[in-house]
């Protein structure tokens, strides 16, 4: 079997390590068959600090084909992502592609694959905001519903995906992937020196991060938010590892928030690094997917500050708390973390460690 795994964004990588992990311990272990994988980077995260220390930290190896890609718009993106990977598609012939999450590198690389005719296996589907103002939305959409394979992570997804009439045939309930890098990576984690280079003690602080064009790209609604961080910071110091985006969001807004004694903005961390600010964090607060799920298993409350949920089953088992545009309810429950009433939660079934396994047993059935 020939696949082709394709990463483009920070989200993805996290998703992948387990996946070439698991592939490789399939390959050791197996007589007979062998999964020849090639992995391609689409680029679509390209600066070092969104993209190579993350191949670094993860161990992930040097990829196959680098297509390049860099900044756009959706479109620009999504265009230029399907005609770079439709020559290594023809080139290399896979049996199958395998696309993780729902940034533009996950849309293109499936469309291009489909209409090859080749077989496309979606690793997080059935996530579901039922907000289409939201581009990851659409590429969640679009995705599952030209896919052959959907590795969900919940009950949830599979009854999303049920209620849109793809047959339960398609649907593997696997767990979560990004589960199987935090396990994988935790205990490396917690030993990085990281709050002693920030000059922070463990529970001490907020963590802040912030990207969701909804968020950051409308001047109103982010200084909005800001505000409303002042006040939380008043309480308590809150760290930010600022996305490139709302870096160039706040320049444009001439925002400076380390000119707050208690803020503490800062360039974005590598994946270890991230790890252990998010683990010893008193609270976290973020419009982030994957910080959702991580603060879930790692027993961090979670304040998300997003309109409409996505990983339903952090809210309803986990310790996230959906804010959405409700700036007040933000204090509120900032608050009642301070106050030592945050709220509790349980990691959910099967998110254990084990999805790239689980996904690598169904695709060699």
């Amino acid at each position: 079997m020939k696949i082709i795994l394709v990463v483009g964004a920070r989200p993805n990588f996290m998703k992948v390590a387990p996946l070439v992990r698991a592939i490789s311990k399939y390959n050791n272990a197996s007589r007979d068959k062998h999964i020849e994988f090639i992995l391609v980077h689409t680029g679509q995260h390209y600066d070092y600090e969104m993209s190579q220390i993350f191949f670094e930290d993860l161990e992930l190896p040097r990829p196959d084909i680098h297509l390049g890609i860099g900044s756009g718009t959706h479109a620009e993106q999504t265009g230029k992502i399907m005609v770079e990977f439709e020559k290594v598609l023809l080139k290399e012939k896979p049996d199958l592609v395998i696309v993780v999450g729902d940034v533009n590198s996950t849309l293109a690389a499936a469309l291009a694959a489909v209409k090859l005719h080749i077989l496309v296996a979606h690793v997080e589907a059935g996530l579901r905001s039922y907000d289409k103002a939201m581009p990851e939305e659409i590429n969640r959409l679009l995705t599952d519903h030209i896919s052959d394979y959907l590795f969900t992570t919940s009950k949830y997804d599979d009854d999303n995906l049920r209620k849109e009439g793809i047959l339960g045939n398609k649907i593997f309930r696997v767990g979560n992937i990004m589960v199987d890098s935090l396990f994988h990576y935790k205990d490396m984690a917690v030993n990085r020196d990281t709050l002693t280079r920030l000059g922070l003690e463990k529970k001490s602080y907020a963590l802040l991060t912030l990207h969701r064009p909804s968020n950051v790209d409308n001047e109103e609604s982010l200084l909005q938010i800001i505000s409303v961080l002042r006040e939380v910071s008043r309480r308590i110091p809150i760290v930010f590892p600022a996305h490139p985006r709302t870096q160039k969001r706040l320049r444009e807004f001439n925002v400076n928030l380390n000119s707050q004694s208690n803020f503490s903005t800062i360039s974005p961390l590598g994946y270890l690094d991230f790890l252990n600010l998010e683990m010893k964090a008193k609270f976290v607060i973020t419009d982030s997917g994957g910080i959702q799920v991580e603060t879930t298993v790692l027993g961090v409350p979670c304040l998300t500050v997003l309109g409409s949920p996505v990983w339903t089953i952090t809210h309803k088992q986990g310790t996230n708390t959906l804010i959405g545009n409700d700036n007040r309810k933000l204090i509120k429950e900032a608050f009642k973390v301070l106050n030592g009433k945050g709220k509790k939660g349980k990691c959910p079934e099967i998110w254990d460690g084990k999805t790239a396994n689980r996904i690598v047993e169904v695709l060699v059935c």
